[in-house]
Parts: C-alpha cells; structure tokens; sequence
C-alpha cells in the first residue's frame, strides 16, 4: 500500500483521508490552522508529521487540499526537496491551471510526478468516500494514483488529460456552478419585488426541469435557513471565477457572461461584514439588499 501524506485535512480533506486510512493506507497528516480535524485524524490511526519536510519523507503520494494555487505553490516549495524520486503530488485544489503545469514541471525535474485532482461533491460525501475527481496526468501517473484516488471518489475518477486538465475541467464545472448561483439570487430578488414570495417560487420551480442538485441546496440555505446546506464560501466563488477570466484570457475566449458572474461574487465579497465567509446561498441576501428589499 501506497503510503499518504495529507496536506489540508480540512473540511474536505477529512473523509478524504479517512477513506484513505479506512482501506488500509499509511496516512500521514499535517496541522495548520485547525488541529481538531488532525486530531480526529490520529485517533483512527494516521501519524502527525511535526512539519511539510517530515511528512513529504513519510509519504509516497502526497495530497494537498488547498484554498488555491498561491498556497498549493508555497506547499510544493516546502515539500519538493524532501521528496524521493517516483514520489507523486496529488493536487485536489481548484487552482490556477497555468501554475499547475508549472508545478508539474518542476517535480518532473526533480523525478517526481504531478496530478491535478480537483473534486466534486460536498462536505458530507466526503466523509462517506463519495466524492468524484476530473484527473489531469500523464498515462502512467494516472494508472497508479487511480486506485488511491477511488478510496474516497467512489462516485467516478475521470482522467481528463495531460497535467492541468483536470484543473480546466473544475473551472468550467464551476463556471456553471457559479452561474447557477448568481440566477437564482436574482431571480429570488426579483420574484420579491414583483410579490412571489420566496418559498412560492421554489415550490414551482423544485422538481421542474429548471430543477437539479445544485437548486436543492441553494435553495435549502436561501430560501430556506438551513445555512450548511450548500457549503461553498463566497471567496472561493470570486477566486474560481477569477482564475476561469484569467483562463478564458489566455484562450483568447470573449468571456462575458463569466464577467457578469464574477462581478456578482466580488460585488458581494467587497460589502465587507461576514460576506467574504458565508456561502455561495448567501448571495441572495447581499442581491436583495442591493435592491433595497430586508
């Protein structure tokens, strides 16, 4: 068995390396912030690197879940020169792909490997082993990280492409996402203003073919008061739909509507108050008192 270090076991990166642990791979975890979630950890079984060097020589397959690339970049820093040839970085962030490719380059030079395995799926699947991932890598990277990745993708690991992919296909997956959100504020700030109450609108539109996965959670927090619903802050909104713009630049893609939705997000995020950590449902309430409604 492959042994795992676990960089970022956080809201995700918990079931995730539960899952690991759970199918019998040596898990080594390291504390940053939070040491509840390491703590958690230990007591099923993982061991506690004291720092980024201790537990990149603990490890074969290193995971690392991150906010986004300017971290992922100072992670791999503190790893790389205590990696041992044929070591892998597994990169589970939503990050910039231009920096993922660059990571790449650099541990391929220094006998390593990279791949880009950004998730889809929520909190809850991943304390379950649920989760799913888009996989940028090259053929053999991907044939032997495939097996550790299905230990908590259990709902399908797609391999994309070359390194890098997989971050593309997570930008345009939440360039949809994102679009989806910014709507629904909308539409729930309009149906207002012109007397359908909110919770009438979801009852028209819940189980529509306007309906999917997304609504329902959106709507169970928006609309509804179940705040952790749908567990996706407003600052990772604005940076995903960042690096989706600086993607779309660098394709020399027009990319208004990607515009229109960032610019929700940021416009939210800048109100300052407890907009930069609520969650993407909470857009509504930053639209409606934009337009003047409670």
């Amino acid at each position: 068995m492959e042994r795992i270090g676990f960089v970022g076991a956080g809201l995700m990166g918990e079931g995730m390396a539960l899952s690991l642990l759970r199918a019998g791979h040596p898990v080594t975890v390291v504390a940053h912030r939070n040491r509840a979630p390491v703590e958690r950890l230990v007591a099923e079984g993982a061991a506690e690197a004291a720092d980024l060097a201790a537990l990149a020589k603990a490890s074969d397959v290193v995971h690392v879940c991150a906010p986004g690339s300017p971290q992922v970049e100072v992670i791999v820093e503190a790893l790389l020169p205590h990696l041992a040839p044929g070591s892998i970085v597994v990169d589970c962030s939503t990050a910039n792909p231009v920096s993922t490719v660059a990571l790449a380059a650099r541990l391929e030079a220094a006998g390593c490997a990279m791949a880009d395995a950004p998730l889809g799926g929520t909190p809850a699947q991943a304390m379950e082993g649920k989760l799913s991932a888009m996989v940028g890598a090259s053929e053999e990277t991907f044939r032997r990280v495939e097996p550790i990745l299905r230990r908590w993708a259990d709902a399908g690991v797609e391999h994309v492409g070359p390194c890098g992919t997989g971050h593309r296909m997570k930008l345009l997956m939440n360039f949809l996402a994102m679009g989806y959100g910014a709507i629904y504020a909308e539409a729930l700030a309009l149906a207002r203003k012109v007397d359908i109450a909110p919770a009438r609108f979801d009852e028209v539109m819940r189980g529509s073919r306007m309906g999917c996965g997304f609504y329902e959670t959106f709507m169970a927090s928006a609309v509804h008061g179940q705040r952790d619903a749908h567990k996706f802050t407003l600052t990772n909104a604005l940076k995903d739909t960042t690096y989706l713009a600086a993607m779309a630049e660098a394709a020399g893609l027009a990319n208004p509507m990607g515009a229109a939705i960032r610019n929700s997000y940021a416009g939210a995020v800048n109100m300052g108050g407890d907009g930069a950590e609520d969650y993407v449902p909470h857009l509504a309430d930053f639209v409606a008192r934009a337009n003047g409604l409670d």
